[in-house]
């Protein structure tokens, strides 16, 4: 098994990759199997059901949206992000949509878009049905897909080709656990990064894959500007407030007049919350490796450039990056990065181990540190559950990534302190965070059925 760098750290939009990168993707590969078969021409209207998580809060996430712009050729990397509700409430008014964007087909919202909260499809809580009908109501070609996290689609019985992993590719040096990557850097001498980046370099030259991962984190940096000069209130009726301009603002006020001890701690927290926020508002972020999470790596390599100096600032960007990367991995790997799988621990606890490996190898910690780093993000997090108030990305979302921010940095700066000897292992955690997603009850998992989702509105 191998997966891409670029497989944790894609462009797309807010605010969930689960529930909104992943169905636009399906819908679009949908939409584009029937012109493949030759059936487009014959359809006249298309069936979206969806399923499980999806069911439970896709509407707050924006799924609806989703698919209605999937089904009409649009991808998370390219879409006009600011157009999507828009557009959505042009295709309800006029009942019509355009298939690949040029092919009419008549639609009905109410009729055309399900939402099953009892039911689920067998692979995954985050399932999808597509059903394409002709003029006499006739079916005429049915999919299922899955949404399983970070943006991945796989197909269900109707997709059995459908692969997860990448396994055309023959990577020099294959690995599918922390131990395995160890000793690859053991028996080379080199670090994390230069294992990740001599794998990538099979899919492109390594000088490419560079390049594209200092625009990942120009992308990254961007929405934290974004979301520093964006206020207002946030969408999906909740009315929450975007806090990161102002709190920016009273940052910088208060560093000119009365510094804090903690005013480090106190910019990484807005940096993520920035880009939290600007998520919320299904606004440009990367996936990194959700979109629930998108707020962590990117405050930590804020903060890494910030107040480290490098010889090379893009060296120790694109090494982060890669070795948060090979962590991802591990994780989607063997456990899961989906928070209707396993919790928010498979979100905001795999961004969090990420973004402490990646800080620690950029500030040329050993491989075992980096291990370790990794291992101590994780570990801190284990059990938590995902329960978004209203079914939106907000509460508790946006500040549980600046709280996963400045765990990453403590992670890392506690790894750094010793010589990499730990008791207990990254692959150790792993299994841990797999098992207790497993036993963790549904409604704790990006249902808005339990936690904080039910007591809020109840009080």
């Amino acid at each position: 098994m191998h997966l891409s760098v670029f497989d944790l750290f894609s462009v797309g939009i807010g605010p969930s990759s689960s529930h909104t990168v992943g169905p636009m993707r399906a819908a679009r590969r949908f939409a584009a199997a029937l012109g493949k078969e030759g059936l487009l021409e014959r359809t006249v209207r298309i069936e979206s059901q969806l399923y499980g998580s999806l069911g439970w809060t896709g509407k707050g996430h924006g799924s609806d949206i989703a698919v209605l712009m999937g089904l009409e050729g649009e991808e998370p990397e390219t879409i006009d992000a600011d157009s999507a509700p828009g557009r959505m409430e042009a295709i309800k008014q006029k009942g019509e949509l355009k298939a690949l964007g040029f092919f009419p087909l008549a639609f009905d919202y109410k009729r055309d878009i399900v939402f099953h909260k009892k039911e689920v499809l067998p692979v995954h809580p985050n399932g999808m049905r597509f059903t394409a009908f002709d003029a006499d109501g006739t079916e005429l070609c049915r999919k299922d897909f899955y949404s399983v996290g970070g943006g991945f689609i796989v197909g269900g019985q109707a997709d059995p080709d459908d692969q997860l992993f990448d396994t055309a590719h023959k990577v020099p040096y294959p690995f599918s656990t922390g131990e395995e990557l160890l000793e690859l850097c053991e028996q080379t001498g080199q670090s994390i990064a230069w294992i990740t980046l001599a794998n990538e370099a099979v899919h492109r030259p390594a000088h490419e894959v560079k390049s594209q991962l200092l625009d990942i984190w120009r992308v990254m940096n961007e929405s934290i500007e974004r979301g520093l000069s964006r206020e207002g209130i946030l969408p999906g009726g909740m009315k929450v407030k975007r806090r990161a301009p102002s709190l920016a603002a009273s940052l910088e006020a208060r560093a000119r007049t009365n510094p804090s001890p903690m005013h480090n701690a106190d910019q990484v927290n807005v940096w993520a919350l920035a880009v939290s926020e600007e998520n919320a508002n299904g606004g440009r972020v990367v996936t990194a490796p959700t979109n629930g999470a998108a707020g962590i790596i990117p405050a930590v390599i804020k903060h890494l450039v910030t107040h480290y100096h490098h010889a090379d600032e893009d060296e120790a960007i694109v090494n982060f990056l890669l070795t948060a990367a090979a962590v991802g991995m591990l994780y989607k790997i063997n456990a899961s990065i989906s928070g209707a799988e396993v919790g928010c621990q498979g979100e905001v606890g795999v961004a969090c181990s990420m973004a402490a490996a990646g800080l620690a190898e950029a500030l040329e910690g050993t491989p075992a540190q980096v291990e370790n780093a990794a291992e101590i993000g994780m570990e801190h997090n284990l059990g938590l559950t995902c329960d978004p108030v209203g079914g939106l990305v907000q509460v508790p979302c946006i500040e549980r990534n600046a709280m996963g921010a400045l765990k990453a940095i403590n992670a890392a700066r506690l790894a750094l302190h010793g010589d990499g000897t730990h008791f207990v292992s990254l692959d150790k955690v792993i299994k841990t965070m797999r098992d207790t997603g497993a036993d963790m009850e549904t409604k704790y998992k990006e249902t808005s059925r339990g936690g904080l989702a039910v007591n809020v509105i109840e009080c």
